[in-house]
């Protein structure tokens, strides 16, 4: 059997695997084998389809063992996106150590893909560099930390947020208010209603569309109403 249907096989049975408890079959869980096989695929010559499908398959049974794969995929254009893929769901700190010191060696959509990843992830290591490429002259990128650190919403990203809404460029400033409302949105799931609140006003404030001002407005009130009172 070729390596590509090899991967295709795989890929095939861990998909029915997951989706197996739908259905109420047993189907045996993926197997250590397995994962090495598909981390092999990456560390070889295969094609770019047949690496792309062993990313999928890492992102539904990858361990450790498939971080330092996985992430020296980070650079390549044309698998970045389906490198992240695999490292999003493997909950092992190793994947947020990868994504980090991926941050100083990328430029252009790789890049601003990791950035994505770090905020998908809420990685509150990550805080200090993406507020400095949320400063930066790089608006994709700056665009992508703005939206990562909402997500990330730790008080020196709140911090940050706040700064740029008065500072940054129009463009860039409907992208921090967006942190901005989510990073508030975060703290009062937190239950820090009086920060969340805050944040709210500060959006409210800022110069920004009536839609904003609009967000800003009802969640500031939502975060100031008695806790358990619709």
């Amino acid at each position: 059997m070729s390596t590509s249907r090899i991967v295709l096989a795989l890929v095939v049975a861990l998909l029915f695997g997951c989706a197996a408890p739908l259905f109420a079959q047993t189907v045996p869980p993926a197997t250590q084998e397995q994962e090495q096989e598909l981390i092999a695929v990456l560390e070889s010559d295969a094609p770019q389809k047949e690496k792309a499908d062993a990313c999928r398959g890492l992102g539904l049974i990858g361990s450790k063992d498939a971080v330092p794969a996985l992430a020296a995929l980070l650079g390549d254009e044309k698998l970045s996106h389906m490198a992240r893929y695999g490292l999003e769901p493997i909950p092992d700190p190793s994947v947020d150590d990868a994504l980090r010191e991926a941050l100083g060696k990328l430029k252009g959509l790789p890049l601003v893909g990791v950035i994505g990843s770090i905020g998908v992830r809420g990685d509150a290591e990550a805080v200090a560099p993406l507020i400095e490429m949320l400063r930066g002259s790089d608006q994709e990128v700056a665009t992508a930390a703005a939206r990562s650190l909402g997500r990330i919403a730790t008080p020196e990203a709140a911090g940050a947020l706040e700064a740029m809404l008065a500072e940054a460029p129009r463009p860039l400033r409907l992208v921090v208010a967006d942190g901005c409302l989510a990073c508030a949105e975060a703290l009062l799931a937190q239950g820090k209603r009086n920060e969340a609140a805050a944040m709210y006003g500060k959006v409210g404030q800022a110069d920004l569309p009536k839609h904003f001002r609009i967000a800003a407005a009802y969640g500031a009130l939502q975060a100031r109403r008695p806790a358990g009172k619709p």
